[in-house]
């Protein structure tokens, strides 16, 4: 006869081994969801750890494992301190819910408050993927209107590239004021030429070091260096 205690997984991760600081160390979320398991009466069959792990890449060794013991049917649902222990990526998220927590197993989150065997819970999740998502996508409108903005006004964006270095002084914004190098400059108007009368990339690296040119960081010239140089004009 079955007792009818859910059978959860706890899953526990830190970025670094010596990790502490929120209370986030191993000892630390192991401690937690032992605590959360006893007091809503819930089979804690194994905690699964993965130290040293970033949540930046879903290959992690003990993700990997937690996740099979849940398609051997070994548990019915994972048990996390926060959902960051799982995962940072919104999209990682949302894929995690399509393969295991829409319908064939549970997500319980001890902080935040998340136990997808409850509708309250299912609602919970959806709204933090939700805004999750939302976050990600206005961050991205935001700086894609900053750059352009910044490009109207003539400002050079990226690192400094052939032909142009950031100068000492400052304008009135406070942005370092671009100068030219002209020697850089006449290496730039070369490759253009070399370009225009049907050169190859190669053959355009090979005339640049034959004649002593060398790269804005002293290199020898390659097919591709030639190639970044014209794209970035271009662009």
């Amino acid at each position: 006869m079955t007792s009818g205690r859910t059978k959860v997984i706890g899953y526990v991760r830190v970025s670094t081994e010596h990790q502490a600081d929120g209370g986030v160390s191993l000892d630390a979320q192991r401690a937690k969801l032992e605590a959360y398991a006893l007091a809503l009466d819930l089979d804690l069959v194994a905690i699964v750890e993965d130290p040293g792990a970033s949540a930046k890449s879903m290959n992690r060794p003990g993700l990997r494992r937690a996740l099979a013991m849940l398609d051997a049917g070994e548990a019915e649902a994972l048990l996390v301190v926060k959902l960051d222990r799982l995962t940072r990526s919104v999209r990682d998220l949302g894929d995690l819910v399509e393969r295991y927590f829409a319908a064939r197993c549970s997500l319980l989150s001890v902080s935040d408050s998340i136990d997808t065997r409850t509708a309250a819970g299912r609602l919970v999740l959806n709204v933090l993927t939700s805004v999750a998502q939302w976050e990600r996508e206005a961050t991205g409108e935001r700086t894609r209107d900053a750059l352009s903005h910044l490009r109207a006004e003539g400002v050079r964006l990226g690192g400094e590239a052939l032909g142009w270095r950031r100068g000492d002084s400052s304008d009135t914004s406070g942005r370092r004021i671009v100068e030219d190098v002209e020697n850089e400059v006449e290496t730039a108007r070369r490759i253009f030429a070399l370009r225009n009368e049907g050169k190859s990339l190669r053959d355009i690296a090979a005339a640049l070091t034959a004649e002593g040119r060398t790269t804005k960081r002293g290199g020898a010239w390659a097919a591709e260096t030639v190639r970044k140089v014209l794209a970035r004009v271009a662009a």
